[in-house]
């Protein structure tokens, strides 16, 4: 982590003189790489991506924050756009330079892309109306360093998107899913409202994309370690909707590893964000699918 650096003499110059704001609520817009953080949330002898901003804001402020995510991503789980907030007092510092003043003192993984301010009332979570999650895939049976730590090398069996995508149809809507529900959730119920979903392949990469207004404990994952069962053709597309409907957990034995799951984007019915800062207006990832001879594949 980058040590703690004093404000720049030009952000001192910008809010020299300006007189001190009684309350101001900041909203932030946060890129991390989670491969090496134990989640979002806070947690006793862990590193997190929640402590690390908090820290960060309070070797500013020389007080207590509280940051305010918008939702838990877990340990080893990639954010493109998680949003949060925070409340300031008495503090001169406009809400837009806090972005720059915060990745000058944060780690390389973690990035702040936008600062905004909001109301007094709006809330990053409660506040919010959809969560959109990419699930990414690499098929190629040879190994690459620059896709490992951002998606599950899937190289066992050929995968058939076209029944994946028959088969992710029927979440749509509002269902009990208690199927990918994983145990230790303090959630009452496993009711979710599926807004969007597809399955897009580019060469060798499969993209899963679940929109919904909430997701469950590890909901992403297990869905995910169900589906390849259906893409390598283990399962049928008509299994895994009745193995959902029916609930059956203890059917949903594998979860798919953390590193291929990302937190694309948090909706709000008027985002108070700039629109080109969302990581799903920008190309996905794509890479060559250039032939290589026999003698050279691992």
């Amino acid at each position: 982590m980058s040590s703690a650096l004093p404000l720049s003499p030009d952000t001192l110059d910008s809010v020299a003189g300006l007189k001190p704001k009684t309350f101001q609520r900041v909203a932030l817009v946060i890129q991390y790489l989670g491969t090496h953080f134990h989640g979002w949330q806070r947690q006793a002898r862990h590193r997190t991506v929640q402590e690390e901003i908090e820290k960060a804001l309070e070797s500013v402020l020389e007080r207590p924050v509280i940051l305010f995510g918008a939702g838990r991503t877990d340990s080893g789980v990639h954010a493109a756009a998680q949003v949060a907030h925070f409340d300031v007092h008495d503090s001169a510092i406009p809400a837009c330079r806090w972005a720059s003043i915060l990745n000058s003192r944060l780690p390389k993984d973690i990035l702040i892309r936008a600062s905004v301010a909001v109301d007094a009332d709006w809330h990053a979570r409660f506040s919010a109306s959809w969560r959109r999650y990419r699930y990414t895939l690499y098929t190629d049976s040879v190994p690459n360093l620059f896709v490992q730590s951002f998606a599950w090398h899937y190289y066992y069996a050929p995968l058939d998107d076209l029944l994946m995508r028959e088969a992710l149809n029927p979440l749509l809507g509002r269902h009990h899913l208690a199927a990918f529900h994983r145990a230790g959730s303090k959630r009452a119920h496993s009711w979710v409202e599926v807004q969007d979903v597809t399955c897009q392949r580019q060469g060798p990469m499969v993209h899963v994309e679940i929109q919904a207004s909430g997701f469950l404990y590890g909901m992403v994952r297990l869905l995910m370690g169900l589906l390849v069962e259906v893409g390598k053709g283990t399962r049928s597309p008509e299994e895994f909707t009745e193995l959902w409907q029916a609930e059956r957990r203890d059917q949903v034995k594998y979860a798919a590893p953390p590193q291929g799951l990302c937190l694309l984007r948090v909706g709000y019915p008027q985002s108070p964000f700039p629109p080109d800062i969302w990581f799903d207006t920008q190309p996905k990832l794509v890479l060559p699918t250039t032939a290589v001879s026999e003698h050279c594949l691992i």
